[in-house]
């Protein structure tokens, strides 16, 4: 699965699709926040949303044992299953490893598919113990085979069963070995099963979608000659080049959802259609403008019928886009583009989609395929607490409240406190976040851990960062820090955010407004410089560069040089 693409503004279409019904009404012929403004306030469209779409977060699976039973109770995977177990000891097939025409309806009955009228006329007349079972019956019994067809064609592509000839020349298949530990619900056997169905599903959703429609433009004569090889061999060029545009949004809008999963509240996982088409169509940073917006229509149609494809393999929740938006005009166009947003009935009409469990598995194994960085929730805190906070500190993708709180699961609080304050220690460059890190922790234990900090107030690294804990807790008889333990707390704090923002001039501006410079920022530097910690040095260059106030920034400088030459 590649990463996602950056958005250019020279490509007016990311589906190259140039005309739409003009009576469509979709995203182009509204304003986007009337279109979407009902999910807003649920935070769908968060406006850091697509700065955080370009990461690979971490993410939670559910266990194995629970991914494997959602996937045996996706309907086609529970097909091909039966019909596996249908072909034993072996069953004929014709050449093409497809089921005769004999063995056709009897295949749709077994699935419970067939329709039920004709299901009850003919339920004693069922051959080779193809029994009527009760499913999702079609009410054509043309459907109700091709549907059982391409269950079998799945379980032919997953080897559930074997093609295979006889001495006599005669086609037979039969069971292959993954039936048995699937039926019995092995998880490695059923989720490898179920991964390369997804596989098979995703990639023939591109096909479909870059498959040219009936009507458009005039097959051209084969006649054998050269004009009309070059005619079909630029047909062809053009499809491979629209399965590929094609296979590339799905992937694209698959990874979008991944990361919105990862970030989202309980339950408040789920996209409108058009806000995940934005995030893919309008350039960061940028306002849609109405042609941006019709691009998003057009991603909006070519995604439907995908994600659609997707969401009967259990990969998604999909609700796809009303079909009485295109035929619908002035009337409806009237009540959608008034001053009042859509509520979210309306709203949904436009598509919603979300990430399922499977999903999220799925994805993340296509990004582990492509050498992506996809971790798991949990995945630092499984050692002690210097391995947790060591861990997570040198991580450069990472959720750190999350892996704190996986650890401290069924840690009694007092022994834990203990365990973290004395990993923190140390002068590595890593011990200030480290300590940072404690800070999160020690407010995530709350009270029963304050005992473990009040024995740390008089640490030369701890004492301070411990006070301010308590103090940040509401309690009252903390004693203030001397002013060198002050100081250095400060560097020390300084220090942290220095790592953990890696830089970012935004988030270290807003600390550096909150340094107690007085009007006399000479003195004050004068007193920080000589702070006898590892970090001082840059701290003091980091404010020096990003201070607003020139006299400060100036003065902090100077304190820098002092540091560095004392060093």
């Amino acid at each position: 699965m590649a990463g996602r693409r950056g958005n250019n503004p020279d490509n007016p279409s990311a589906t190259g699709s140039g005309e739409r019904p003009a009576e469509s009404l979709l995203p182009a012929d509204f304003a986007l926040e009337d279109l979407y403004g009902a999910f807003a306030a649920h935070g769908a469209q968060d406006e850091d949303l697509d700065d955080a779409a370009v990461l690979v977060p971490p993410v939670r699976l559910p266990s194995e044992q629970e991914l494997t039973a959602e996937a045996l109770a996706v309907p086609m995977i529970g097909y091909a299953l039966k019909l596996a177990r249908w072909a034993a000891p072996h069953r004929v097939v014709d050449e093409f490893g497809d089921l005769t025409e004999d063995d056709r309806e009897p295949a749709a009955r077994l699935l419970g598919l067939w329709p039920a009228a004709e299901a009850a006329e003919g339920a004693e007349e069922a051959a080779d113990g193809a029994e009527d079972e009760p499913g999702s019956r079609f009410e054509d019994a043309e459907e109700a085979v091709v549907e059982a067809m391409r269950a079998w064609s799945l379980a032919c592509d997953l080897d559930l069963v074997e093609i295979g000839t006889t001495a006599a020349g005669e086609h037979v298949a039969i069971p292959g070995p993954d039936l048995e530990p699937a039926e019995q619900g092995d998880p490695e056997t059923v989720l490898e099963l179920w991964l390369t169905a997804a596989g098979i599903v995703r990639e023939l959703a591109a096909e479909a979608d870059s498959l040219p429609e009936e009507g458009d433009g005039e097959e051209a004569e084969d006649d054998g000659s050269p004009q009309a090889e070059e005619a079909a061999q630029a047909r062809l060029a053009e499809v491979e080049e629209a399965r590929d545009a094609a296979a590339e949004l799905l992937d694209e809008a698959l990874q979008v959802l991944y990361e919105t999963t990862a970030f989202a509240e309980p339950g408040g996982e789920t996209v409108p259609l058009g806000v995940l088409a934005a995030l893919l169509v309008v350039p960061e940073g940028e306002e849609p403008s109405e042609e941006l917006l019709g691009d998003i229509t057009d991603v909006m149609v070519s995604l439907d019928p995908m994600l659609g494809d997707l969401a009967e393999l259990g990969l998604l929740e999909y609700h796809p886009i009303d079909p009485e938006l295109f035929d619908e005009e002035d009337e409806a166009a009237a009540s959608f583009a008034g001053d009042e947003p859509l509520d979210d009935e309306e709203s949904a009409r436009f598509g919603l989609v979300r990430l399922t469990p499977l999903g999220v598995y799925a994805v993340r194994q296509w990004l582990l395929e492509d050498g992506y960085d996809a971790p798991l929730v949990g995945e630092l805190a499984q050692g002690d607490a210097a391995e947790l906070l060591s861990a997570v500190a040198e991580a450069t993708n990472v959720l750190p409240e999350e892996e704190i709180r996986e650890w401290l699961k069924g840690r009694e609080a007092l022994p834990a406190a203990r365990e973290l304050l004395a990993a923190a220690r140390g002068t590595d460059p890593y011990a200030p976040l480290r300590r940072l890190l404690c800070g999160i922790a020690v407010e995530e234990l709350g009270e029963p851990a304050h005992p473990a900090v009040r024995e740390v107030l008089d640490d030369p690294e701890l004492g301070g960062a411990a006070r301010a804990w308590l103090a940040a807790a509401g309690v009252a008889d903390v004693p203030a820090p001397e002013r060198t333990m002050a100081l250095w707390t400060v560097v020390d704090t300084f220090a942290a955010h220095l790592l953990d923002s890696g830089g970012d001039a935004g988030t270290l501006r807003e600390l550096i407004a909150g340094l107690p410079v007085t009007d006399n920022p000479a003195s004050y530097f004068g007193e920080l410089w000589r702070v006898d910690h590892p970090n001082t040095p840059d701290v003091l260059e980091a404010v020096g560069e990003l201070h607003l106030d020139r006299q400060v920034a100036k003065e902090a400088r100077k304190a820098a040089f002092k540091a560095r030459s004392r060093n």
